[in-house]
């Protein structure tokens, strides 16, 4: 396998304590949609790059991160994984991996869905303009959804000025989406990056205004169509649905399911070896493998686990 002159980095060590039950036995990075975990879809991504080496940062529940992506051999890919032992923010988190990182590379939030359009553009901008980052942006019609990421304001020959992370006053639809292509000066940035008084960590948006403060060209993107942070229950259910409405489903079934006749499913996906007793139609659900239901009637709006009925 010939090394791809870019890596690729996925940080994967969040805690994902806003789901309940389900954030204490699945992390988030490896949540099922549509019975494939997230970060195969980030991997999947990174390989239609050309990039071939991924390393992963693991934190929470880590092993079973390791255990579902093993070498990556089964992806086309080679993984290492770099375990994160503070959460001290995403500048801390991607400052641990300069030891590991010997070229510029892509840098993915693994508790992010992404679809995208010409992720190659990044590369493009890359290399046409050799800046130190490019920001992958969304023109985002919703402003709440920008004070939830942060803010991108361009000058006139397009380039980045300004960062601002979760934004009260809202003056550009111009979203960043926690997608980048870094060089190695980004590092540099890091080690200037003091902790904020917000949430007493270092941001990696204060790392990327200081590129810029250092007159360092960071450029954006405008590549994703559509993303959602798994934060909620409902942001799974929401992610699942919009790749059964991409692959033309309805529903979807795993393999070795049981299902009793009179089984009704809505925009909902059965994980593998799901076993359902009795008639019952289940509208925008997802049900973990292994799990029996003997219920009739509706269930709506909910993901279940075999401890665990969570809704949305």
């Amino acid at each position: 396998m010939t090394d791809s002159p870019w890596l690729g980095v996925i940080l994967a060590a969040g805690h994902g304590s806003r789901m309940g039950p389900f954030g204490e036995e699945v992390p988030k990075p490896v949540a099922p949609i549509c019975n494939k975990p997230l970060l195969v879809y980030q991997i999947e991504q990174l390989r239609a790059l050309g990039i071939n080496e991924i390393i992963v940062v693991i934190g929470h529940l880590g092993h079973v991160i390791t255990d579902t992506l093993g070498n990556g051999a089964a992806y086309g890919v080679r993984i290492r994984y770099v375990e994160q032992s503070q959460r001290l923010g995403l500048a801390h988190a991607v400052g641990q991996l300069e030891p590991h990182v010997d070229r510029p590379f892509v840098l993915m939030l693994g508790d992010i869905f992404f679809e995208v359009t010409d992720l190659d553009r990044m590369v493009r901008e890359f290399e046409e303009h050799h800046p130190a980052a490019v920001l992958a942006t969304k023109h985002e019609p919703d402003p709440a959804a920008v004070r939830r990421n942060f803010s991108v304001h361009l000058r006139d020959d397009g380039t980045v000025r300004r960062v601002i992370e979760k934004p009260r006053f809202v003056e550009t639809n111009l979203k960043g989406c926690g997608l980048y292509l870094f060089d190695l000066r980004i590092f540099d940035a890091i080690r200037r990056t003091p902790r904020t008084a917000l949430r007493d960590e270092y941001e990696l948006t204060d790392s990327i205004q200081i590129l810029i403060d250092l007159d360092y060209s960071v450029r954006a993107a405008t590549v994703v169509d559509w993303d959602m942070n798994l934060t909620y229950i409902g942001d799974l259910i929401a992610c699942c649905r919009r790749q059964l409405a991409a692959e033309g489903r309805t529903s979807l079934v795993g393999g070795g399911c049981d299902l009793a006749d009179g089984v009704e499913l809505v925009e909902t996906v059965l994980g593998d070896g799901v076993s359902i007793t009795r008639p019952l139609r289940m509208e925008r659900c997802v049900v973990m493998p292994g799990v029996v239901i003997g219920d009739n009637g509706v269930l709506a709006d909910m993901v279940i686990t075999r401890t665990a009925r969570l809704s949305a």
